[in-house]
């Protein structure tokens, strides 16, 4: 396996897209956006440079994983002659079927299709595809480059080897993977959403403010941030959409997102990516102003 596609170049997309070309692979990062490839490939290369000043890379490796790096704003032209294919457009599900039976037209038989959804059924979306047995869940981190774990999320018709293929290739980036079975949320989300949703619902009931909420998980419990913050960095917009996914999925009440949740999404107050979700980001990327409306 030597030539990779990234459909998407937005936070999870140029991610994935550095970790495969700084392993040495050919990376055709597909975005409709000539816009959005520009901000990837810039974003990629801010994070490159942070790698050389800690002394992790050389400038040779920076230029090195940038000459990997090829764009097209067409899935037609960015897919041919590849061996994989790491779908990470947006958590939309609608979206990601219209991509893979894009992907069933463009690409051959033999070619490997791997979503990055985070809750989405890879049964799912294998069924809008012919082989479905190539379809399979490659769940990365957030941020790409630095988290090590990968979800390798088995359909129900996903096949051994490809499950195989798939394992052994995360291992070549640095990564460990991580098999699980096709169920809405998967692991990662499945427990991690519901802890966010009840911290969200814990500010909601006035239990206790956004510094305090977040306080405890990292003093008590010691999470690296609290979930509060965690939610802003995910993106509240994502939180929302894995939460629906998982209500749908399982039509259990404890998945239900949180009204305070449901109405910050719909007022635009989506997290760092926004400015503003619990904690206000207007001077600062890090969680340090909470937001006024919970002051």
């Amino acid at each position: 396996m030597k030539t990779i596609a990234v459909i998407g170049a937005g936070t999870m997309g140029n991610g994935i897209a550095h970790t495969f070309a700084q392993s040495g692979f050919t990376v055709k990062l597909i975005d409709v956006s000539e816009k959005s490839l520009d901000k990837g490939m810039a974003t990629i290369a801010a994070n490159l440079d942070r790698m050389i000043a800690k002394g992790s890379i050389t400038q040779e490796d920076k230029a090195k994983t940038i000459t990997n790096i090829i764009t097209y704003t067409d899935i037609k032209d960015g897919v041919v002659g590849v061996d994989l294919v790491v779908e990470a457009a947006t958590e939309n599900v609608e979206l990601k079927l219209n991509i893979f039976k894009q992907l069933n037209e463009a690409c051959s038989h033999n070619t490997i299709l791997a979503t990055n959804t985070s809750s989405i059924s890879i049964t799912q979306i294998g069924a809008v595809v012919a082989h479905p047995e190539r379809v399979i869940g490659m769940h990365f981190m957030n941020p790409v480059p630095i988290m090590k774990l990968v979800e390798i999320i088995r359909g129900y018709n996903t096949s051994d080897e490809v499950t195989k293929t798939i394992m052994t290739l995360s291992e070549k980036l640095g990564k460990t993977p991580v098999e699980v079975n096709d169920y809405p949320g998967f692991v990662a989300n499945r427990i991690l959403m519901p802890m966010i949703n009840e911290a969200i619902e814990t500010l909601y009931n006035k239990v206790a403010g956004v510094y305090e909420i977040d306080t405890v998980m990292k003093l008590g419990m010691g999470h690296p941030m609290g979930p509060l913050q965690l939610a802003d960095f995910i993106g509240l917009d994502v939180c929302l959409a894995i939460l629906n996914v998982m209500y749908d999925g399982f039509k259990n009440p404890k998945y239900a997102p949180c009204p305070l949740l449901v109405n910050m999404v719909r007022a635009g107050k989506m997290g760092v990516k926004s400015g503003e979700g619990f904690y206000d980001y207007s001077e600062s990327k890090k969680a340090e102003k909470i937001s006024k409306q919970f002051i």
